[in-house]
């Protein structure tokens, strides 16, 4: 799965938790905090793994003309497994803040 479409799938599922649960016109105050927590830790997922891709493309940049191709190989795959880590550390916080932990 490439960086880009992991960026777009956090962001929908951010949209589509925030829609799913905004529509429902009698919640109890309570149950309107998980919402919010939940929406918050999907917003600081898509930020972070952006950051991370973008991080991940100058990163690789850099090593393909100071190194050459398979040093911008090896550039990317590193840095492709740190976004692939916070995008999952990312994934579990937002379900955590969904449940109201």
């Amino acid at each position: 799965m490439s960086l880009r479409a992991l960026a777009v799938g956090l962001i929908a599922l951010a949209g589509s938790l925030y829609l799913a649960t905004a529509g429902v016109a009698e919640q109890k105050r309570s149950t309107r905090k998980p919402v919010k927590g939940t929406v918050k830790e999907a917003a600081r997922t898509g930020g972070r793994t952006t950051r991370d891709g973008a991080l991940t493309f100058g990163r690789s940049a850099k090593a393909f003309f100071t190194g050459g191709p398979s040093a911008a190989r090896k550039t990317w795959d590193a840095n492709a497994a740190k976004t692939k880590r916070t995008a999952k550390a990312g994934a579990a916080a937002t379900k955590a803040a969904a449940r109201n932990e």
